[in-house]
């Protein structure tokens, strides 16, 4: 039986509402798979939904048209990032996921590491390359800190776009330079041996909820781009075959570090989970996950008993602001 009730939540009570999806990022065929999802299902629901691509579109749009709420599956840059929500807090239009702070922090790993780090959360080993930094004899002295092999990524964009696996030094330059032409820093992490697992939260604050993790199983580990969205030779596990200790002991760490990142609404974590010892490392946050027919945050949200249609009505009734300002407060 499902832990979700949505008998409080009336879907004409909503208005007008604004599926924002496409943009500017380099994730924007992804989000439009996503956006296109949400819609129908909102619609399904009895929402009275519409798709607004900001690429088209000025965000002002959204007040002259009359839109009452938004729901965001817009990913990466100009979406995921912290400033279409800022956007929608001076128009005052509440909208699904974390507030503009988490948002922006979230969506830049270093950042995201160096608070996890302050909260004794595991994450892999790192260096931070600065342009300037990006020298052949820097990147040759990876090794010696990082191990082979190592990760080399973008820190600000998602769904694996710029990423590489060096195996051996040689690769490294191809890889730096790759990852520079999304990013003007590139972040290059130890590589964890083991399982990949993802996890989402649902909810706020104290009361945010862990859905059953997700063990993901790819060809060669090649969990990329490609694999993630187009084809159908990952397989996912839900549930994930873990022990039930290890995997609420994940899920709290999950929780720890989603609400150390100032995250509400919903959100997704990816971990690595160490073969040698079974140690789970952090990864990265989403903050605007996907939500196509691939996408892991519906699969788990089923397993835990809420199908996609009502998993996209919840996210849209927590749709809010930052500030819920009083009125006559001073300063």
């Amino acid at each position: 039986m499902s832990a979700y009730s949505l008998q409080d939540v009336h879907p004409q009570s909503f208005g007008k509402v604004a599926v924002l999806m496409g943009g500017s990022s380099a994730e924007r065929e992804i989000s439009l798979l996503s956006g296109q999802g949400v819609l129908n299902a909102l619609r399904e629901r009895g929402v009275d939904a519409y798709g607004f691509d900001p690429q088209q579109k000025p965000l002002w749009d959204l007040k002259t048209e009359g839109f009452m709420r938004c729901f965001i599956a817009l990913h990466g840059r100009h979406g995921e990032d912290g400033t279409v929500q800022g956007a929608l807090e001076l128009m005052g239009i509440p909208y699904t996921g974390s507030g503009v702070m988490a948002s922006s922090i979230a969506v830049d790993k270093v950042m995201t590491k160096r608070i996890w780090a302050a909260h004794g959360l595991p994450t892999p080993p790192d260096v931070v390359l600065s342009p300037a930094d990006q020298t052949a004899q820097n990147i040759n002295a990876l090794t010696k800190t990082l191990g082979l092999p190592f990760i080399v990524k973008p820190p600000h964009e998602g769904s694996s776009i710029g990423v590489s696996k060096v195996q051996d030094i040689a690769q490294a330059q191809a890889a730096v330079q790759l990852a520079a032409r999304y990013d003007r820093d590139v972040l290059c992490e130890a590589f964890i041996a083991g399982q990949e697992l993802t996890c989402a939260v649902l909810g706020s604050g104290t009361a945010a909820r862990a859905l059953p993790i997700v063990r993901i199983e790819a060809p060669q580990g090649a969990y990329d781009y490609q694999n993630k969205y187009f084809t159908d030779v990952v397989r996912y596990h839900c549930p994930s075959g873990l022990a039930a200790s290890q995997e609420q002991s994940i899920q709290a760490m999950v929780l720890e570090a989603y609400r150390a990142l100032g995250c509400r609404g919903w959100g997704r974590a990816d971990l690595m989970l160490r073969a040698s010892d079974h140690k789970a490392f952090l990864l990265e946050m989403n903050t605007s996950p996907g939500m196509t027919s691939h996408s892991l945050v519906p699969m788990s949200a089923k397993a835990d008993g809420l199908p996609y249609e009502d998993l996209c009505l919840l996210l849209l009734a927590q749709a809010t602001l930052d500030q819920q300002y009083t009125k006559g407060a001073t300063t």
